[in-house]
């Protein structure tokens, strides 16, 4: 199969990358829903459970990888309607991260039209999976998210 010559190169990010500003899991903290977040994966793990000692501890897990574990650990306390809100959950604290942290803001529109595809083998969901197949959830909401950037950077450039 040939990329035809007008269409960019896919950008895979991992979520899981602290380096990548474009991760759930770099720190590039952020207030939401009453809350100081160090990461989108704290945020997105802490939304899983009702307010109360729960989220408060994965709030305050000193890696976003613990905020998941300690999230996993407690699955059967995890709200009722989660499989419903989980991607807009994500989808919040990523665009409220790139309305935070200007440099963030940048390196996602600095994507252009690349696709975004989130690299995990492991993933279905949220990654494209070992075989290419999977559903690419976090690269779908990186591209929405930077699609309403520009909108409202067109919106604010217009007299």
């Amino acid at each position: 199969m040939r990329f035809s010559k007008s269409e960019p190169t896919p950008l895979y990010v991992s979520r899981t990358d602290p380096l990548n500003p474009l991760s759930s899991y770099s720190k590039h903290g952020f207030e939401l829903d009453g809350d100081v977040w160090p990461s989108v994966e704290h945020y997105y793990q802490g939304m899983k459970f009702k307010p109360g000692w729960l989220r408060t501890t994965i709030r305050d897990a000193d890696h976003p990888a613990k905020a998941k574990k300690l999230a996993a650990k407690n699955k059967k306390s995890a709200r009722n309607d989660w499989e419903q809100v989980k991607e807009t959950i994500m989808t919040r604290g990523i665009y409220i991260k790139c309305r935070t942290h200007h440099e963030v803001a940048e390196a996602l529109l600095a994507t252009n039209e690349q696709k975004i595809i989130e690299n995990s083998q492991f993933d279905y969901y949220w990654g494209c999976g070992r075989d290419g197949r999977g559903h690419n959830t976090f690269g779908k909401i990186l591209m929405a998210v930077r699609e309403k950037l520009r909108e409202e950077r067109s919106a604010a450039e217009r007299p």
